[in-house]
């Protein structure tokens, strides 16, 4: 199972957004694998990012709160991340953790794959797509490796020069004196930017950066039952990596347009229906539409305003469990007339003669009864 949020952070279910936020911080920099070399250490630093990212988010906590794990794997929340860490982007956080101003810090290989930069595509779909599911079509702008210089972004024929000041490092160190001892800081290299190489000859093609942006239409498979927020990822459709690194991946966040009919809560789905005096006196069959199609209810006679009836398994398909689905719940409205002819007039009056009748005749009978009962006044 799962473990508890709050517990993996070490908070409790009060605590606020400011708590939070300094508790991860500690927490991320014991956990962080460049730092712990325990087996587990990967895995633990991306359970406590995913329990950051859902009760910093006032929404996810919500629903956290009120249903758990499951309520979050039903409104689509995407356990796979990209994770929203709220003060900007993790590499930048980390960094403060384990760079300059450490001691002299680990240096990465300016050399060495870097994966690319993951994408997000905002979709609008309608009511009816997000109920059954679809297949679009979606064109994204991404970067993609040059193909006259293969990502290296020197024109072809030549190659980079190491860069003289850091050596092919692509960092610098500083160490100055201070009444505490030596102090050693890293730096980025100011001459070549970290790269640790300078292209003298730089490809046409792309202007020496390796990479180009590039427009691409691809096919978008959306699942039954999705709502505003879901996040659908599509791997391998980010940015193109650099010296050979991985793509990164694609996540599309999904805007599902209102329906002049149907409201939707969770995975049921709520309507109204105007219904006649005569229709709510008498009962009737009637045409009730679902997204499924039209359907045929029957109401009951002497039905009452404000009931709600319900056709099961009329909602939206469970996100994980297309075969479920909810409910279709319909509230009856009585509604009254505005504008009789003469002859509707006369028929409503002689209803209002009957039942004034009636109530007369029961008043009789009641009055009776106490006079057999001893109540009578």
């Amino acid at each position: 199972m799962a473990r508890d949020y709050y517990e993996i952070l070490g908070v409790d279910k009060g605590a606020s957004s400011d708590e939070i936020k300094k508790t991860f911080r500690k927490k991320a920099r014991e956990l962080h694998p460049d730092v712990n070399k325990a087996p587990d250490a990967e895995e633990k630093f991306k359970e406590l990012g995913q329990a950051y990212e859902v009760l910093m988010d006032e929404e996810k906590r919500s629903m956290y709160d009120r249903y758990g794990h499951d309520g979050l794997k039903n409104s689509g929340y995407d356990f796979n991340g990209p994770f929203d860490f709220g003060f900007g982007d993790l590499s930048e956080v980390l960094s403060s953790f384990f760079g300059g101003g450490m001691g002299s810090g680990s240096r990465r290989n300016p050399h060495a794959p870097a994966r690319g930069s993951d994408l997000r595509l905002d979709l609008q779909i309608s009511f009816e797509e997000a109920v059954f599911g679809v297949e679009k079509d979606v064109e994204i702008e991404h970067l993609v490796n040059c193909t006259v210089c293969g990502g290296n972004g020197v024109e072809p024929g030549s190659k980079p020069d190491t860069c003289q000041v850091c050596q092919g490092m692509g960092q610098v160190q500083q160490t100055t004196q201070t009444i505490l001892g030596h102090f050693t800081q890293v730096t980025t290299c100011p001459k070549c930017k970290g790269k640790g190489s300078i292209v003298t000859n730089p490809c046409k093609n792309c202007q020496g950066a390796g990479r180009k942006e590039a427009s691409k239409v691809i096919p978008v498979k959306i699942p039954k039952g999705v709502d505003t927020g879901t996040k659908l990822r599509v791997s391998g459709e980010g940015d193109a990596g650099k010296n050979g690194g991985p793509s990164g991946d694609l996540y599309i966040v999904l805007h599902v347009m209102q329906h002049k009919t149907f409201k939707r809560e969770g995975f049921n789905i709520y309507t109204e229906i105007p219904v006649s005096f005569s229709q709510a006196a008498l009962g009737d069959d009637i045409e009730i539409t679902t997204v499924d199609g039209a359907k045929q209810l029957k109401l009951h006679a002497g039905i009452q305003s404000g009931t709600v009836l319900t056709i099961k398994g009329a909602g939206v398909p469970f996100l994980n469990s297309p075969s479920k689905r909810g409910d279709q719940f319909i509230k009856v409205n009585v509604t009254t007339p505005t504008s009789l002819n003469d002859e509707e007039k006369k028929l409503f009056e002689r209803l209002s003669q009957i039942n004034n009748e009636k109530l007369h005749k029961e008043s009789i009978i009641d009055k009776i009864k106490d006079a057999f009962t001893g109540n009578a006044k």
